[in-house]
């Protein structure tokens, strides 16, 4: 019987990232700016305790669990507040892409910020009721 090899997985950029501050540094420079604003919408957003970590090699913040990831490509920055929270401001998304999970805002036009934060805090009140329930 022939001996087969293991799969040899390579690192692309965006596997490299294991932390915030290397993720950072590969930012396309297009969307830093956009990107630094929606950072500090999201940490402005939830819990002082939220730790800023990487999860599917991208950031989020962590309480216990993930309450919402963020990206930089370069044509536009992403949020990822899950998809109920995403239904919950359907109306107010208009004129943005969003699927069920994803939000995209693109570079050429300004950041919804105070959305955002609604958007946060709407997915970090959620996290809160579902603990509740839990115990």
């Amino acid at each position: 019987m022939r001996k087969v090899k293991p799969i040899r997985r390579t690192r692309n950029a965006a596997q490299a990232a294991g932390s915030v501050r290397e993720y950072l540094a590969k930012v396309p420079a297009e969307s830093r700016a956009t990107f630094s604003q929606l950072r500090a919408a999201v940490r402005s957003a939830v819990p002082r305790e939220a730790e800023e970590i990487i999860s599917y090699r991208i950031p989020a913040f962590k309480q216990k669990v993930i309450l919402v990831w963020f990206a930089a490509f370069a044509n536009h920055c992403s949020l990822f507040p899950t998809a109920s929270v995403i239904a919950k401001f359907k109306a107010e998304l208009k004129g943005y892409s969003a699927s069920k999970g994803t939000l995209q805002f693109p570079l050429d036009k300004p950041l919804p910020v105070a959305l955002i934060k609604r958007i946060v805090k709407a997915r970090v009140a959620e996290v809160k009721a579902e603990r509740l329930t839990q115990s």
